[in-house]
This record gives C-alpha cells, structure tokens and sequence, in this order.
C-alpha cells in the first residue's frame, strides 16, 4: 500500500509516516511538504520518502498521488492569527490547495482522508459540540477549513470518491514546534517553562480547549488509511475533555517540575472561548481508540522537548539550582 501525506514533514505528519511505517499494511509512505512550517529532520527513523512541494503545485502533486491507495492531506497554512494577517494566502492553501488535492486524487479514486478543524464551529455556543451543529467561523483560518471539509464531503457526494472528513481539536505533542509568533499553546508554554520564563496567557486563562496527544491522532489516522474508513459527514477528533488554559499551565508546570509562573495579556481576536467535541461518532467509527490522558501526554512533550539542543543550558541551570557544590 502506497500512502502519501501532504504536510508529512510538519508536527502531525510526521508523526503519522512514523505510525504508518509500523503498520505491515503499509509499504510505502510519501511525505509531500514544502518544508513552509515542518522539516526533514522530523521523518529521521520513519523510512519515508520527501518529495519536496506545494500543494499548489498541481504537476507535481499528479505525479506524487500516482499510484496511491491513500493520500491523508494534512498540508495547511496554520494559525488563526496567521490568517489574519494574510486571509488570501490562507484560502489559497487551504481552500484551493486542498481542491488541487482532491482533483487528483478523483481521476485515481484514491481515498482521501483530510483535515478539518473545530475552528469551523466558531461562535457556536453549545458544548460539547456535536457534528450536527451549525458552523460559524469568527477567523479566515476557521473558514478555510470549513472549505476544506466542504470540497472533501462534496466530492465524497458528487464522485463517490471514498473520503473521510474529520475535525482536530488542539492537537499537541513531540516535533510541534515553539519560539515563533504563530506557536500554538501547548509548545509555547514548554518553551516558556523550560526557559524559565512567564507562560503568556491571552484574556483571563479561563478559556477551554479540547487537547488531543498526537500520538493518538496519528493512530486514529492511520487506522482510517489501513481500514479505509469513510464517512458522508464530518468526525470530530477529540474525546470530551475540557481543561482551561490556566489548568494547563498548572499541569505544564508540574510536568515540566518548575514553577508556575504566568503572565496575562490582551485576548487575541478570532479565538474561541470554549471548545470541548462530541465523541460519539468518532468512537462509532474507531471503536477501539484508546486516547493518551492529558498528564501522560504532556510528560511526553517535555521529555520530546528537553531532547532538543538548545534546552541543554537550561538543563545545566537547573541543576545548578537543585545542586550548587555539584555544579559551580
């Protein structure tokens, strides 16, 4: 089975090429990235080809989907504050690119399995939020994804082409990437910490999110690919959990064992106060999902993290703290 990732350098995908070159079934990955926002060094140990490229780039994305059983599109422009700096590059990418995606994928009926996002509910106050409910996204990025999801399902319709849309929720986890002002929560908090810095919190931190441990994505992903699971409606990608961004930084922190320390700044436009999914009809299509608890996840991250080069000295500071006469 050939099975190619758009975005397979980047934090998700590459998690996913390493879950798929375990799975038997799997002979051949394809990681399809620009290197825009990921890296060649995430796909070291996954045995996964790079071809180098945007999504836009339609000849070339012909010519990689080319005897795919399975093309798992997670190429995006991330970042709610990115779209709206830039709105058009945003629905180039992730609106039209993922047409492009889809086009070729259609004249080779390869199943598809895309990323949508809970951005798409938006303004949506009902928790937890079920696929059913209406979509009112309050960014650019939250309405690309919804156009994402809606060329995926549309073309399940119109081309039977096998597809399954489904819907992330802060995902988080090793190889996401901190120290840029687009970084998601969770990798700016372990930065923060690991530097021994103040965890910036946007508003008054009592804002809920549904954390979703990458390792369990990339799992729920793969098993689509091997099982070609497909669905006429989207699937949220969660599982019903719902933590504040205050309660994170105090788990941060105990991971981490440093200090909690916080500073609180301005509420940055375009974000949701709570989000927490429906799992109903995730559980009814991969029953035997098992999720990766919030505290075991986070100890993950901060181990993935303290790996990296350039936490060594704050490494070497902190047990200069703990143990002076050993370290002067």
């Amino acid at each position: 089975m050939k099975v190619v990732v758009t975005g397979g350098a980047g934090f998700i995908g590459a998690n996913l090429c390493r879950e798929l070159a375990a799975r038997p079934q799997t002979g051949q990955v394809v990681a399809f990235d620009n290197l825009s926002s990921g890296s060649a060094a995430n796909l070291h140990g996954t045995d996964a080809e790079l071809v180098e490229g945007s999504i836009l780039d339609r000849d070339l994305l012909e010519e990689t989907v080319e005897g795919a059983d399975a093309v798992v599109h997670l190429a995006a422009r991330p970042s709610v504050p990115r779209s709206l700096a830039n709105p058009t590059a945003c629905h180039a990418v992730n609106a039209s690119g993922t047409l492009y995606v889809l086009e070729a994928c259609r004249r080779r009926s390869v199943h598809v399995v895309a990323a949508s996002s809970s951005s798409v509910y938006g303004s949506v106050a009902d928790l937890p939020r079920h696929e059913d409910l209406p979509t009112r996204p309050l960014s650019p990025y939250g309405a690309s994804k919804l156009a994402t999801e809606a060329y995926v399902l549309a073309y399940g319709s119109s081309f039977d082409l096998p597809s399954l849309a489904l819907r992330f929720f802060n995902v988080y986890g090793p190889l996401q990437a901190a120290g840029h002002g687009y970084a998601a929560v969770v990798p700016s908090f372990v930065d923060a910490a690991l530097r021994g810095r103040p965890l910036r919190i946007h508003g008054d931190g009592r804002q809920t999110r549904d954390f979703t441990y990458v390792g369990t994505v990339a799992r729920v992903l793969a098993d689509a690919v091997v099982r070609r699971v497909t669905s006429t409606a989207p699937v949220n990608l969660a599982f019903g959990t719902r933590m504040s961004i205050l309660e994170l930084a105090r788990e941060l922190a105990a991971a981490a064992d440093v200090p909690l320390d916080t500073r609180h700044e301005p509420p940055r436009a375009g974000d949701v106060r709570d989000s927490q999914a429906a799992d109903g009809r995730l559980r009814s299509l991969f029953p035997d999902v098992r999720p990766v608890p919030m505290d075991a996840g986070l100890e993950e991250t901060v181990k993935w993290f303290r790996s990296l080069p350039q936490y060594a000295k704050e490494r070497v500071l902190a047990r200069r703290i703990t143990d002076p006469a050993k370290h002067p």
